[in-house]
């Protein structure tokens, strides 16, 4: 049975458009079908936009990707579901609430270089991927 996990906005760069060296055994591990991403058409909202900011712009460019490459990515790997309810934790950053919600609802693995989401009490998620 795949593991269920939440990426965050970072970690999905990362995993399809930076092929960041870190996040390589997280893109084979869903390309193994041994992940079962979780996320909100929120969240894929969210990384539409980011894929839009000037400063991401060009490194699509740089690695001949468009966000739609990027976006049939999610679409492939992400299993959307409905928004969670509001977790019992909150982030100091309301923008990453939406990861913590889900994964808390659906008691999955957080991934998240975030630094709101890392200071965050140990024991709410089972591991985290990386630091800022």
């Amino acid at each position: 049975m795949a593991r269920p996990i939440v990426l965050d906005t970072n970690i999905v760069l990362d995993v399809f458009v930076f092929n960041d060296a870190a996040a390589l055994p997280v893109r084979q591990a869903l390309e193994a079908g041994e992940l079962d991403w979780l996320a909100t058409q929120p969240m894929r909202d969210e990384l539409a936009r980011v894929l839009a900011y000037p400063q991401i712009v060009p490194r699509l460019d740089f690695y001949k990707l468009s966000a739609d490459d990027v976006l049939a990515a999610f679409d492939r790997h992400a299993r959307l579901t409905e928004v969670a309810a509001k977790a019992s934790v909150t982030c100091s950053d309301p923008d990453d609430q939406k990861f913590i919600d889900l994964a808390v609802a659906r008691q999955a693995m957080l991934l998240s270089k975030d630094r709101a989401v890392i200071s965050m009490k140990k024991g709410c998620f089972p591991t985290e991927y990386g630091r800022s």
